[in-house]
């Protein structure tokens, strides 16, 4: 896939998870037998890491991609099999940990973050936020003090599809009054974001935190490793 032709970048946006902010030990593996416990389950928090790795398939199961709970829950409940959880409260305390996932508390911001935004807002550059989750994108700026760098913020819970679906970043692009040919998608999922905003005509900047993740066959993807290289690419 050829990169967008774009003009001058007037607005980034950004994936939120993983991408801003990342779980604290709430959703880690002891996290998860924490929660497992309070219904009597028994998982194995070292088993953690491989079950998610192997849960993410589902992930990728909405073909129209149209946000439906359900698959998160079935995708948390996935994640709890894979640690050696069973019975028959495995619905109940993966709806709770659906629940939890939407509470900004139990994350944080990376530090790169911050920075980059403020660099971008003085560069008259409009920032958004295009999120899978079902977080409230207003109570996220409020509590990590991003109030004032955020020019507008979509969920996929309030429009209703996911990424890569195309109306999720052609609604962004008409919520920030922008062409997408002059957009930046950030994130760090090459399939949601980058070849979703793609699609449209955005330009797509993928991050990869960790040292020894590739781009998925895909050579022609810019990749950056924290948010602070970002500014020279625009």
């Amino acid at each position: 896939m050829s990169p967008a032709p774009v003009a001058r970048a007037k607005a980034v946006f950004f994936d939120v998870d993983f991408t801003l902010i990342y779980p604290g030990p709430t959703f880690q593996g002891v996290g998860y037998q924490r929660f497992c416990a309070r219904y009597g389950i028994g998982v194995n928090p070292s088993r953690f890491a491989d079950a998610v790795l192997s849960a993410s398939a589902i992930l990728n199961e909405a073909q129209d991609h149209s946000y439906d709970p359900e698959m998160f829950i079935r995708y948390t409940r996935r994640i709890i099999e894979g640690m050696g959880g069973i019975g028959a409260e495995l619905d109940a305390c993966a709806k709770e940990i659906y629940a939890e996932w939407a509470v900004c508390r139990h994350f944080c911001l990376y530090d790169d973050v911050t920075p980059a935004l403020r660099v971008l807002a003085g560069r008259g550059v409009k920032v958004g936020l295009i999120s899978n989750s079902h977080r409230c994108l207003a109570s996220l700026q409020q509590h990590f003090e991003l109030d004032g760098l955020i020019a507008g913020a979509l969920s996929s819970s309030e429009h209703g599809y996911l990424k890569p679906h195309p109306s999720i970043f052609e609604s962004a692009l008409k919520l920030l009054g922008v062409a997408a040919r002059e957009s930046v998608m950030v994130g760090d999922s090459l399939p949601h974001d980058i070849e979703g905003a793609r699609r449209v005509g955005m330009r797509g900047i993928l991050v990869q935190r960790s040292p020894g993740a590739a781009a998925g066959g895909c050579p022609d993807v810019e990749i950056i490793r924290d948010l602070s290289e970002l500014s020279a690419l625009l």
